[in-house]
């Protein structure tokens, strides 16, 4: 019996998971995706000026646990200062954070997360007994991150730091001198440094785009994924990066326990999107401007409803419900009434916003029927 609750951890809810579980398939327009615009194989393999032989032919055995070869290689590509064997290839990103929050932390430690953000970058570490400060951003500031705070909630026990820019859900970027002042701090303190770069190659304008963490610091991890800018999430594929061998072959070693290895059409699949990543992020950008742009106009005429933090990167924003009623009223009288889903910002535990997606080409649809609910409420 001993044995049995040392063995049991308590997880919370993914808040956001289920909200999506419940909603996402079932109601006609969703505003509040944090991918951007996908595409069937056939698409893809068109775009890439490529026939289907090379998915037709994949055998469909066991992959090597480290990822492809081919597909590690690729990936390397995306980064200056790291190469294939510094790339772990994983079934998506989720697997990825679970791995890294039971093999670089351990109970007792102390690690500081920027938030709001994607639950299991916190949840992980709080249900094995980690404490977890929590970075908080301020629209006031322009969902800007105040360093100070991080000097002064460094501890003796503090094992990790963990940052996401582009940043879901607000869209916002770290400025660039704050950011190098950001890794000095981790390597002053010998600490660890997650940078969550799901949303990288997605900034509105090149002059904004961060270094990836692992090509400026050693003991730096960077998250990446085929779901966001690449607009593949059906593939599952993400990967950490890392110089730091031994990071790497834990991570290497716990992943034996939650997927092994990947798929195998996935892997090759991903190749093939990497081999033309730049028309594909520019396919992307091309999107996200459009809507963005789209999203200023929206917001500029509904200044008395909302309040509006322009975003910089990403597919997501943040924006303040200013009427008198709770954001979850809100998004479920529009989500019954019009069938469009927003996200309220309860699954985050920011209760006043909501988190809209602009990432697909369809966006002006619910857009369209959001102003409709707007007028039809006399707001």
């Amino acid at each position: 019996m001993h044995l049995r609750k040392q063995l049991h951890v308590k997880i919370p809810s993914f808040k956001l998971e289920r909200y999506f579980a419940e909603y996402e398939f079932g109601t006609k327009y969703m505003l509040s995706a944090s991918d951007c615009e996908s595409m069937t194989i056939g698409e893809l393999f068109t775009f890439a000026e490529t026939d289907l032989s090379t998915l037709v032919d994949t055998h469909l055995g066991y992959t090597e646990s480290r990822g492809h070869p081919e597909l590690r290689q690729q990936i390397s590509h995306l980064y200056s200062e790291v190469n294939e064997d510094q790339v772990l290839v994983f079934s998506g990103a989720e697997d990825a954070i679970f791995c890294i929050m039971n093999t670089l932390v351990k109970k007792g430690d102390h690690i500081i997360v920027q938030f709001p953000s994607y639950q299991s970058l916190s949840s992980v570490a709080e249900s094995r007994g980690i404490e977890v400060a929590k970075w908080k951003l301020d629209e006031r500031f322009e969902w800007q991150l105040d360093l100070e705070f991080l000097k002064k909630n460094i501890k003796s026990n503090t094992r990790l730091v963990v940052v996401n820019f582009p940043h879901n859900p607000t869209g916002t970027i770290m400025r660039g001198s704050e950011y190098e002042e950001l890794i000095e701090i981790c390597e002053k303190n010998q600490l660890l440094l997650l940078q969550d770069e799901v949303y990288r190659f997605s900034e509105f304008t090149a002059n904004v785009a961060l270094p990836p963490a692992a090509d400026l610091y050693e003991n730096a991890l960077s998250l990446g994924v085929m779901s966001k800018t690449f607009g593949l999430p059906g593939l599952r594929i993400g990967w950490i990066v890392t110089r730091n061998n031994e990071i790497y072959q834990k991570l290497a070693q716990f992943k034996d326990y939650t997927t092994i290895c990947n798929s195998a059409p996935s892997e090759v699949i991903a190749i093939e999107a990497l081999k033309i990543k730049d028309k594909i992020i520019r396919r992307t950008l091309k999107i996200l401007r459009y809507n963005v742009h789209m999203l200023d106009n929206f917001f500029s005429t509904y200044s008395h409803v909302f309040e509006w933090v322009r975003p910089t990167g990403a597919s997501t924003a943040f924006p303040r419900l200013s009427l008198d009623q709770t954001v979850n009223d809100f998004c479920t009288a529009l989500r019954t009434e019009k069938e469009v889903l927003l996200l309220p910002g309860s699954v985050f535990d920011y209760p006043s916003n909501f988190r809209i997606g602009f990432g697909r080409k369809n966006m002006e649809e619910g857009l369209s029927k959001l102003s409709e609910f707007l007028e039809e409420k006399g707001y």
